[in-house]
């Protein structure tokens, strides 16, 4: 082995290498202050190797990003392991490059000789986030559509080649195949590349000068190894364990798959980035225009970042500084909380993350199914499916009138803007005109029906013609037999004898209806239900008119009818 060691140094020179890479000397000793920067290029290292294995197995096309991304996550062996390292790596690293920035900054790291170093650790820093808002579009759901269109909007505001930019970064003038291919590129090849050239600049420029060390007379120096590696190395082995346990405990989200024709309210930029989302949402900000908010104003604080080895080296320069960066750091931590209250109170946008996350779930299971999914795609499957469309259904076309449960099917309130007294807009919840529709088939509802018919439709009245008169034909339905069956039996729901009696009917018709919680049909309540459906026989009283006199019905396993078909509605699995 020493043989083998002492041929690869004779042609390499690595003892030496090696030495001046691990005995460094650190004034004052090992810190654990100084970690941050192998922390830095630990998790970047892990951001390449799981980056690569994504890579064996993504394939960057509208038709088939979302749906490699699904196979990542759900069928590839350790990918949603693999998957959730890279995603919440790149979160820590953000986390991280604010802490190695304070650092630098509070411990004057930035004055000569080290200007060079300093300036290439912002062009560093620019190179993460732009991988972040990349990576956040890869795959092809819904939340990363449509909030990086915000971040190529805001690239199109850029004054003199704004357009140009845009639709050379998304491939043209609306988001498709190519701006998936680019967004991919820049991704997985530009921009790694790029780090990593800068960062064996910045690493070289910091060999050449040295840890810059505030009291290097607080303990004896040491070097690199042993001390400030086993620090190094808890470090990084500390940031591990936390991305792990947020793999574990949380995973990757994988919203549905995008779709242009779908609105997205609940579409947010990563974390990191919720601090400008939210400057922007300011009135003030918006009346000065997207330029203002998103570039002038960040560009101006970038610039003073840079010219930071400048004004140090006045007086009270470094002192500025440290309270310049405390200041933004406050703000943007600020702006973050405030983003998250201020969608924590809005009942439209947690409505919408709950009609995300139904979604989201719904394409899994569709997904998951023998006959997988299309090669039009998994977006097909949502827009096919019953259960996913119903909802923006009634929100689109029977929402105006009705209500499910209060809300328009979706989870929102319908709401109508209004004019305040300052002249402000408001929003004011909207009454419904029509019957809410959250209880239909319900024991509840079976039971207003029977005992009070005309209350229980009574918003048809709502219905007018072109004469402002109730529509002929809903006038008969408030008013024809049914009512006044139900108007005509009053006395006996009130008597108590008959309490159960009406709750067994209630529960025959619930059963033959099949749905999510009816009783069994061969339980006793339906059992006894069935004999008052079919004779009107009360503990108190009988029916003038039986229900089957009007209305027919075929009991569930059974061929036979009951009653004939009459002028009420069959209610056969109604």
């Amino acid at each position: 082995m020493n043989a083998l060691i002492n041929w690869l140094d004779d042609r390499t020179g690595l003892k030496k290498l090696m030495h001046e890479a691990l005995y460094e000397n650190i004034p004052g000793g090992a810190r654990w202050r100084y970690v941050w920067g192998s922390t830095l290029v630990f998790t970047f290292a892990i951001q390449v190797i799981t980056g690569i294995f994504l890579w064996t197995a993504y394939s960057p096309s509208t038709t088939s990003a979302w749906e490699s991304v699904y196979y990542i996550q759900h069928h590839m062996q350790a990918g949603w392991l693999v998957r959730g390292l890279h995603h919440y790596s790149a979160s820590m690293m953000t986390v991280l490059l604010a802490l190695h920035l304070m650092q630098v900054v509070i411990d004057g790291a930035y004055k000569a000789p080290r200007e060079i170093n300093f300036w290439l650790g912002l062009i560093l820093m620019q190179i993460v986030l732009g991988l972040g808002l990349t990576g956040y579009l890869l795959p092809w759901d819904q939340k990363g559509y449509y909030a990086t269109q915000v971040s190529t909007e805001i690239m199109g505001a850029t004054p003199v080649v704004g357009p140009q930019l845009q639709q050379l970064a998304q491939g043209g003038p609306q988001y498709g195949h190519h701006t998936l291919t680019r967004f991919f590129a820049m991704h997985a090849g530009i921009l790694p590349g790029t780090l990593i050239a800068f960062l064996v600049l910045h690493i070289a420029v910091f060999r050449r000068h040295g840890i810059t060390v505030p009291d290097p007379d607080r303990a004896p120096a040491a070097t690199f190894w042993p001390d400030q590696v086993l620090k190094d190395g808890i470090a990084c082995m500390a940031v591990l364990a936390t991305v792990l346990t947020l793999t574990i405990w949380k995973g990757a989200e994988l919203a549905a798959p995008a779709d242009p024709s779908e609105a997205y309210s609940a579409a947010r930029p990563e974390w990191y980035f919720l601090f400008l989302f939210q400057f922007l949402r300011f009135e003030w900000v918006e009346h000065q225009g997207l330029a203002f908010g998103a570039i002038y104003l960040p560009g101006a604080l970038m610039a003073i970042l840079a010219a930071m080895p400048i004004i140090g080296r006045w007086k009270a320069g470094h002192a500025f500084n440290v309270i310049f960066l405390f200041v933004m750091m406050v703000g943007i931590i600020g702006l973050t909380g405030l983003a998250l209250k201020n969608d924590a109170a809005d009942p439209d946008f947690t409505a919408a993350v709950r009609q995300a996350h139904e979604d989201s779930v719904r394409i899994e299971e569709l997904a998951a199914r023998p006959e997988g999914i299309p090669l039009e795609g998994a977006v097909s499957l949502l827009r096919a499916d019953p259960k996913a469309q119903g909802p923006r259904l009634f929100a689109r076309n029977c929402a105006p009138c009705h209500r499910y449960n209060g809300h328009d099917g979706t989870g929102r309130d319908v709401v109508k803007i209004v004019i305040n007294n300052d002249g402000t807009k408001g929003r004011v919840k909207e009454n419904a005109t029509a019957t809410d529709l959250g209880n239909f088939g319900s024991p509840e509802w079976i039971k207003a029906v029977i005992t009070d018919f005309k209350g229980t439709f009574a918003a048809f009245g709502n219905l007018k013609d072109k004469e402002n008169q109730v529509v002929p034909a809903l006038k008969h339905f408030l008013e024809g037999d049914m009512s006044e069956w139900s108007a005509s039996h009053a006395l006996h729901w009130r008597a108590q004898k008959n309490e159960q009696a009406l709750a067994d009917l209630v529960a025959f018709l619930h059963s033959q209806g099949q749905r999510r919680g009816a009783p069994g049909i061969s339980d006793e309540s339906p059992k006894r239900g069935r004999q008052i459906f079919e004779t009107g026989k009360l503990p108190v009283g009988k029916f003038e008119t039986n229900c089957i006199d009007c209305h027919s019905l075929q009991p569930i396993g059974e061929d036979k009818l009951l009653g004939e078909v009459g002028a009420g509605p069959t209610l056969t699995s109604y």
